[in-house]
């Protein structure tokens, strides 16, 4: 069914009715490889055909959808998110007067210091969002406004890759934190929760792929537990971790807590799967307990730690690709950056230099 361009009575409105349609039909066409809980999801996509007062309980209902698995759809509402409160401050009267020069000056002013993937991601929002509209406004003689927007090397990111250094603990730094880990004063399934986060420390496992494990995913072998890991794209592999680091957790979780649904090692109180921002949570709980700040304290560093403590031990690129799944050696050469040897060498050149030329 297809609407006004200007729908609503206001321009705050209309910009929040086409943002809620565009969200319902992204829910419908994300990959639901991983959804948990349908029901929820369909009661989601049932209140946004309703009216929605505000952008807070959009804001509601999408954390809501994320929760159920659909993690992508944050990739277009957080821009969308930013967006609206824009335009709502510039006093528009009408969807007409958004134009690309207004749209590139949003991405400019909201995109700063974030990576190019992330610019990268703001812009495809924008861009699936107005082409969505180009589609589904009509008017009283059938005809449709166009926005035709194209952001044409925008910021001059387009078809490049952004790359920043990933935020990890020192090994000084991950020691306290694990002692953190032993000492945190979990209110309630702390067994579970230090289980957890171990097994990402000391595999490097995405927070995805840890509650996605199933106990029958867990083998023996010899010194090791073996863990068949299902990652992005639906592939699985196969990490190792040593039975001493873990194993005591794991006897005492599996024995005292209930099995989840589909056998999930990980689980709630109700058997269904944690969502990856409440082990964010615990993370940042067990971070300042270890007295430990970084600009983002979330579960995700846990990998880059890992990968990083790998490289610097082992140096062995190959080796780090192998272990974290990465389908391009690319993706892990960004955990070269701790390779403090080779920095010093380059150091001392300059250094060299100096002496060499004090001698003439």
């Amino acid at each position: 069914m297809k609407f006004p361009i200007d729908c609503e009575d206001d321009f705050n409105s209309t910009l929040l009715f086409w943002i809620c349609r565009f969200v319902r039909a992204k829910l419908n066409s994300l990959s639901n490889k991983e959804l948990q809980e349908p029901k929820v999801l369909q009661s989601v996509i049932l209140e946004l055909t309703k009216t929605t007062k505000n952008i807070s309980q959009l804001d509601a209902l999408v954390k809501k959808a994320r929760n159920t698995g659909l993690t992508g759809i944050n990739t277009y509402f957080i821009p969308l998110k930013k967006l609206y409160d824009m335009l709502t401050a510039q006093e528009l009267h009408s969807m007409k007067q958004i134009d690309e020069e207004l749209l590139s000056d949003f991405l400019a002013s909201s995109t700063g210091g974030l990576s190019d993937a992330s610019k990268k991601n703001h812009r495809m929002a924008v861009l699936s969002f107005f082409g969505y509209i180009d589609k589904q406004n009509i008017d009283d003689e059938g005809k449709s406004h166009i926005y035709d927007i194209t952001l044409k090397n925008w910021g001059g990111i387009v078809g490049k890759k952004g790359e920043k250094l990933p935020e990890f603990m020192s090994e000084s730094e991950l020691k306290r934190f694990l002692d953190a880990v032993d000492e945190c004063p979990f209110k309630k399934a702390g067994l579970r929760n230090r289980l957890l986060v171990k097994l990402i420390v000391y595999t490097g496992i995405r927070v995805s792929e840890a509650l996605w494990l199933k106990t029958k995913d867990i083998t023996e072998e010899n010194d090791c537990f073996v863990l068949r890991i299902r990652g992005k794209g639906n592939k699985y592999r196969v990490v190792l971790v040593k039975r001493a680091l873990v194993e005591k957790e794991l006897r005492e979780h599996i024995a005292d807590s209930l099995p989840g649904k589909d056998g999930l090692l990980f689980c709630n109180r109700n058997g269904t799967k944690l969502t990856q921002a409440y082990v964010s949570r615990i993370v940042e709980q067990m971070l300042t307990l270890a007295g430990i700040r970084k600009e983002k304290n979330g579960a995700h560093m846990l990998r880059h730690t890992f990968a990083t403590l790998l490289y610097h031990r082992r140096k062995d690129i190959i080796l780090v690709q192998e272990a974290l799944g990465h389908a391009s050696l690319n993706t892990s050469r960004i955990y070269t950056h701790f390779d403090s040897k080779k920095l010093h060498e380059a150091a001392n050149v300059a250094e060299e230099f100096m002496k060499d030329k004090m001698r003439r």
